[in-house]
């Protein structure tokens, strides 16, 4: 099968001396994985960073047996961050996860227009809201709503935590995860609580049912927020 498509890089790992087997996420074609010959050498391996933007063409003559990609970069992303520690591991975290969770092959448009969302506002001051968001979205995508509109109090004060049991597991939630307005100042308590919900949601849902490993990239992001 050969089709060519923009994508975003989700995992590399080496292949014998000279090669990496990729996985990227695709527009159309989801989450595929193939060989890039000559990925370790001085010119691929420089732009073969976790969330840059790819252009890729596919090529298999069996459907059954992994296919090879040729790259071009389209756009540089994880460079431009190396130096921020927090965003750097939003990105690679957000790319651990969706490798992990994502089916092979099935096109996710919902998700792929979130996630090119976030990579475009990353740069923004209120980056780790987008991204807290993006989560929250992210779960519904794959397939599991928690409802959090039916806990919604007008009269509460955004900056409060509320504790909701939902699925047999109770959860202490900000409130403005369940009003969807973002309180004026978000403090680091604020946001570590946000983004633990969040990753309990993720964790109880789909990685500990499977018995999948969870990013440490995930936990590091959490620590940041200390």
């Amino acid at each position: 099968m050969n089709w060519e498509d923009e994508c975003y890089l989700l995992s590399k790992r080496k292949f014998r001396e000279n090669a990496n087997i990729i996985n990227v996420f695709s527009r159309e074609r989801g989450k595929v994985s193939g060989l890039v010959y000559g990925g370790n050498s001085r010119k691929i391996k420089n732009y073969l960073q976790l969330s840059n933007k790819l252009f890729v063409v596919h090529n298999s003559k069996n459907e059954n047996r992994i296919g090879y990609f040729k790259t071009e970069l389209i756009k540089p992303i994880s460079p431009l961050y190396f130096n921020n520690k927090k965003r750097i591991s939003a990105l690679t975290s957000l790319c651990s996860i969706l490798n992990i969770l994502l089916p092979e092959s099935q096109p996710n448009k919902n998700i792929y227009k979130s996630f090119e969302e976030f990579i475009n506002s990353i740069n923004l001051e209120n980056w780790i809201i987008l991204y807290i968001f993006f989560e929250l979205n992210l779960i519904k995508d794959l397939g599991y709503d928690p409802n959090l509109g039916k806990f919604k109090n007008e009269n509460s004060i955004l900056t409060n935590l509320k504790k909701v049991k939902i699925d047999n597991f109770t959860y202490e939630i900000p409130e403005y995860l369940i009003s969807k307005k973002p309180p004026e100042k978000l403090t680091n308590v604020l946001v570590k609580k946000s983004l633990y919900f969040t990753r309990n949601i993720i964790q109880n849902r789909f990685f500990i049912p499977n018995n999948l490993p969870f990013p440490k990239s995930r936990i590091l992001l959490e620590n940041y927020f200390n």
